[in-house]
């Protein structure tokens, strides 16, 4: 089999599996696996976000993986910068890219490119973040859609780090954030790209839901919080995001018993599970949709595929 030029791509909601086949396929192609997952990037979070273990990263090399602080800010665009060079580097190496994750603005930059928006100032975005800060969520949407209206269609009111993004670059570049992702390409034509999401049944998914966050509370994903928030960061940065945080944190300071900030873990899993499923619908048309509840099985029959 042929594997020159290649780049493999595997998606799927979160708790499918991915990782496990994505090791298991690396293992049998010679493939190196790079992250795709924006909260498995955060080194303070092995637990919660599910990074693949020591042992995984040992059998396989993975990239990208628990390398940046929760405190920095993290683009799509400083992550498609990156991913170029690992690319680049896993070819020279005579290995396959397998590109792994549940984030889809991550995989659309690949597959249909990322807009070449000017690099903004540290200090500007640490202003637009103090103005979301004092204003919170509410307010800053709407000072938003009344400078860049074509937000209010593209932008769910409750999403902050969104809202804050297309708030600084339509300030800075006076360019709606809209307008430069109207006209993009992927830099990736030259590869032959394979896309798989794996297709978990919903019954199938929910038990594993359960199983996981079992697992994280055995792990110690309650210390793991309490590393976190020492911290005391900015609330809006992303990490702050990662399912968990805030339903533990809750449990900590006494709003939450233990058992209900579990539930709560369980079904806003659950929920993003649901909108993964929903994005792959309205934007990873063309990848191909496989399921098999052997993992053994599934390999084979996505070697089928791009044979």
């Amino acid at each position: 089999m042929d594997f020159k030029s290649k780049i493999i791509l595997i998606s799927g909601p979160t708790a499918s599996g991915k990782s496990h086949f994505a090791i298991k396929l690396a293992k049998k192609i010679k493939g190196e696996i790079i992250n795709a997952d924006s909260m498995q990037v955060y080194k303070e979070f092995f637990i919660l976000t599910s990074r693949p273990s020591k042992k995984d990263e040992k059998i396989i090399k993975h990239h990208l993986y628990g390398f940046l602080s929760a405190k920095d800010y993290f683009s799509v665009g400083d992550w498609i910068i990156l991913v170029k060079k690992m690319i680049k580097k896993t070819v020279r190496n005579k290995k396959i890219p397998i590109i792994v994750g549940g984030t889809g603005l991550y995989f659309n930059a690949i597959t249909k490119g990322i807009s070449k928006i000017p690099k903004i100032n540290e200090k500007f975005r640490k202003k637009i973040r103090l103005l979301h800060k004092n204003l919170g969520q509410e307010e800053f949407f709407k000072r938003l859609i009344a400078i860049d209206p074509i937000s209010k269609a593209k932008i769910s009111p409750n999403d902050s780090q969104r809202s804050i993004r297309a708030y600084e670059v339509k300030e800075f570049t006076k360019k709606s954030l809209f307008d430069w992702t109207s006209n993009t390409k992927s830099d990736f034509l030259d590869f032959d790209i394979k896309k798989i999401f794996i297709n978990t049944p919903r019954e199938v998914l929910l038990k594993k839901i359960t199983k996981r966050t079992d697992q994280m509370k055995k792990d110690g994903c309650i210390d793991e919080v309490k590393k976190f928030l020492k911290l005391n960061l900015d609330k809006s940065l992303s990490a702050n995001k990662i399912i968990g945080v805030k339903e533990i944190s809750n449990y900590l300071s006494g709003d939450h018993t233990l058992e209900k900030a579990v539930e709560c873990i369980n079904i806003k899993t659950r929920q993003y599970a649901k909108s993964q499923n929903t994005w792959s619908r309205g934007h990873m048309s063309s990848w191909k949709k496989l399921y098999s509840k052997d993992i053994s099985s599934l390999k084979k029959k996505f070697l089928k595929e791009i044979s």
